[in-house]
């Protein structure tokens, strides 16, 4: 449902009162997904405005609305999101980084139907925003704000009975997959499930399971009977290798519904100061994407876009992504799974600790999780930044429960994958000891975290001058460590920019730097990777390795040799 939409702002409220529920009266037209602050919408008009309407028609056939569900789905909806088909109110969702449906079944017809969509969104510190600024103009790494619908809209019809979800966790050392399903249906006892794992177009294992209840699970080995491929294809960034599987749910004997899906064999975990993909160190060479685009913002432009940030990534040496404040477009992570990028997903970050802040967060990173699971690129969970939205973690005891909570919450969800919860300093309990410093002089850096490291982990020294490694009452427990924030170098002609240190003029001098620093995190023997500020420029952030149009500002050549050189340690 992508495309042309009526729209109207509505600073004053008075939408109800006219009636907008059963249609926009203006004749103001928006380019769905792509929110009114983005020239890609048609509109471009940056002024902040904290409510937006749209409306749009569409045509169901009657085979449509007796198919027993039908469901509108919001990839993304910045922030309060309420929704009315043909006047009817269908539902509310709080949140802009989660996708969410509405069963509107009961309010459609046959022939015209008429949506309407209401999008709240205040300059509110306590609502998960990322980089959204919070004030009139941009500052400092804040950004222009994103209202209203920025991701696909979509339709899709189901019978009574249908397969709701499929959460699948592979079991490397078993050579098996475990699904949990969630199945609804009228009459459980009445419904099959038969799954059907391949890899490469050749059958590798097939079940059917008995639908007793509507959620329940299964186990499905993958190993390969044939005696030239003997065992499982393990998914590494060299080796992407995936599995499709398709699940079809029989009731009665008539097939209702047919997914398709995949998954990949891979099994990343701590072991003592070393993080182990499938068994095997990983030294992680990443680099910091905040998915902007100079027309779009935070929607891509294409998918062809999103396939072209992968493989420049890959390009310019690096094997993962810290996607940074933004849950980003699902076919990234596709495309990821398929290419073999790395991802650590991250939460978008409130700005102001108290009730109404931790209610939102909870509730929100819950959806993420759940939402991004089975993607096998994402190795790592980051849930917050650099104390955003607890600014007093430290030494407040609340603040310090609420990241303990947080990494509790996460872990219930996913218990296999690491969990930093506050990312680049001020740590309470995470698997990972990630720190952020922009020490610009390499020789500086390496003094730093070869003489110093003992007096950074018990907090006698500050990592980046300003920020210890620890909140107070929180010590080192031997867990892996990576600078996951350095460099963020500006290169640009633009004196309206910023970066990190002293600006650059020439290329020669970038590399430099950018070699000097890179060669000493590789050279600290204790250090399992780094990530690197950051792939594009960023509105008035220009300390990218491409601009915003994506154009490389330095060779790239030069920067994959210098990623991919080994040194010895």
């Amino acid at each position: 449902m992508n495309g042309i939409w009526n729209f109207a702002f509505d600073d004053n409220k008075e939408s109800l009162a006219h009636g907008w529920e059963r249609g926009l009266p203006g004749k103001t037209a928006i380019q769905v997904p792509f929110t009114y602050e983005t020239r890609a919408s048609g509109i471009g008009d940056e002024t902040v405005h904290t409510c937006v309407w749209y409306s749009r028609s569409i045509t169901l056939a009657r085979a449509q609305v007796e198919a027993g569900h039908v469901f509108l789905h919001f990839e993304g909806s910045d922030y309060k999101t309420t929704v009315w088909v043909n006047g009817i109110q269908v539902g509310t969702h709080t949140g802009g980084y989660s996708r969410f449906s509405f069963e509107i079944a009961s309010a459609v017809q046959e022939g015209e139907n008429i949506i309407a969509v209401e999008v709240e969104d205040a300059l509110d510190t306590c609502q998960p925003r990322g980089k959204q600024r919070w004030l009139a103009d941009n500052f400092g790494c804040w950004y222009v704000q994103t209202t209203g619908i920025w991701k696909t809209v979509w339709l899709e019809t189901a019978a009574s009975s249908y397969l709701k979800s499929a959460k699948i966790t592979p079991n490397v050392q078993a050579a098996a997959v475990e699904i949990e399903f969630e199945v609804e249906a009228k009459n459980c006892e009445d419904c099959v499930l038969e799954i059907c794992a391949s890899f490469g177009g050749t059958v590798v294992s097939t079940t059917t399971v008995r639908v007793l209840q509507r959620r329940f699970k299964t186990t499905l080995d993958v190993r390969s009977m044939y005696e030239t491929e003997w065992g499982i294809h393990l998914w590494t960034p060299e080796t992407p290798n995936l599995y499709d599987m398709e699940f079809r749910l029989l009731c009665r004997g008539e097939a209702v519904d047919t997914v398709k899906s995949y998954f990949g064999m891979r099994e990343i975990r701590i072991d003592g100061p070393n993080i182990l993909l499938n068994g095997v160190p990983l030294y992680q060479r990443l680099i910091l994407d905040q998915g902007y685009w100079k027309d779009s913002h935070l929607t891509p432009p294409s998918e062809t876009a999103l396939i072209e940030d992968i493989e420049k990534i890959q390009y310019l040496g690096y094997n993962g992504v810290r996607k940074h404040q933004k849950t980003e477009d699902e076919r990234f992570l596709y495309w990821c799974d398929v290419k073999g990028l790395l991802v650590w997903s991250e939460m978008a970050s409130a700005y102001t600790f108290g009730d109404d802040a931790v209610e939102a967060f909870l509730e929100q990173w819950a959806q993420v999780v759940r939402q991004n699971y089975n993607h096998p690129c994402i190795i790592t969970w980051t849930p917050i930044n650099e104390s955003w939205g607890v600014p007093q973690v430290k030494t407040n005891a609340a603040q310090q429960s609420f990241t303990q909570a947080v990494y509790h919450l996460t872990k219930s969800l996913d218990p296999f994958r690491p969990v930093i919860v506050n990312d680049g300093w001020e740590h309470t309990v995470s698997d990972i000891l990630t720190l952020h410093d922009y020490e610009e002089k390499g020789q500086a850096f390496l003094e730093r975290y070869w003489d110093h490291i003992d007096a950074i982990l018990v907090g006698t020294l500050y990592h980046n001058r300003s920020r210890a490694a620890f909140a107070d009452g929180f010590t080192y427990r031997g867990q892996p460590v990576i600078i996951s924030e350095f460099g963020g170098i500006a290169y640009n002609n633009d004196d309206n920019g910023w970066g990190y240190g002293h600006k650059v003029d020439t290329e020669q001098e970038f590399l430099r730097r950018f070699d000097a620093i890179t060669s000493a995190i590789k050279k600290l023997p204790y250090c399992c990777g780094f990530c690197y500020t950051q792939v594009t420029d960023v509105q008035q952030e220009i300390n990218g390795l491409m601009d915003i149009d994506r154009n490389f500002k330095v060779n790239p050549e030069a920067v994959r040799e210098i990623n991919l050189r080994q040194i010895e340690k």
